[in-house]
């Protein structure tokens, strides 16, 4: 379907251009939305007739879109959700949870703002796009934890999965050998493995040549 956009779209295209999209793209997003127009006579007509007045009011838009980005761009907002020891949510962070909890910070930004192309599903922090008006976009972090004291780490820069990780791989090597150095549970069994098979060869046929002979002079006497 060829449409005519009222305003930019990313990676289609500016306010006027004539686009052509997917049949369910343009009635599912771009058509209800009032993103854009079919691209038919009347239509043609009719954006040319009120062109001026809907680049004025985009324009307008544009302006206050960017006045409010002073008081989003940069904010970092804190989620606590349960998560296993992997760090998998027992559920997922979602446009609607980022956009409530930039509100609570005092940056009023609408659901739909909220560019996720998919939810969080693991803690960490993560890097959202807020896009304000076409032309106008932010950036925010979302520190999601288990805690606030883990998500004090995080904001410090803590690799708090990493940091877990250490933590349990010391746990299991402690089980394995308790009274082991630090390094010596996976030396041992590697220098036991090397060192048997060296005996065995070195004492085996050296006792069996000795032998032999011994037998066989008795035999001959």
């Amino acid at each position: 379907m060829e449409v005519i956009l009222l305003e930019r779209v990313e990676k289609l295209g500016a306010i006027g251009d004539v686009v052509k999209v997917k049949d369910g793209f343009a009635r599912n997003y771009l058509l209800p939305r009032k993103k854009a127009l079919r691209a038919n006579e009347a239509n043609r007509k009719v954006f040319e007739a009120n062109r001026a007045r809907i680049e004025e009011e985009n324009a307008n838009r544009r302006s206050d879109a960017e006045k409010s980005s002073k008081g989003v761009e940069g904010k970092t907002v804190q989620l606590i959700r349960q998560a296993s020891n992997t760090g998998q949510l027992y559920g997922s962070v979602s446009a609607r949870d980022i956009a409530e909890a930039l509100d609570a910070a005092g940056a009023k930004v609408a659901k739909s703002q909220v560019v996720l192309d998919r939810p969080i599903k693991a803690i960490g922090m993560h890097e959202i796009k807020i896009a304000l008006h076409p032309e106008v976009q932010v950036l925010v972090k979302v520190n999601v934890a288990r805690s606030p004291e883990e998500a004090d780490l995080q904001a410090q820069g803590v690799d708090v999965m990493a940091q877990m990780f250490e933590r349990d791989t010391a746990a299991f090597t402690e089980a394995y050998d308790p009274n082991a150095e630090p390094g010596a549970t996976a030396e041992a069994p590697a220098e036991a493995a090397a060192e048997a098979p060296a005996e065995t060869a070195a004492e085996a046929p050296a006792e069996t040549a000795a032998e032999a002979p011994a037998e066989g002079d008795g035999d001959q006497a």
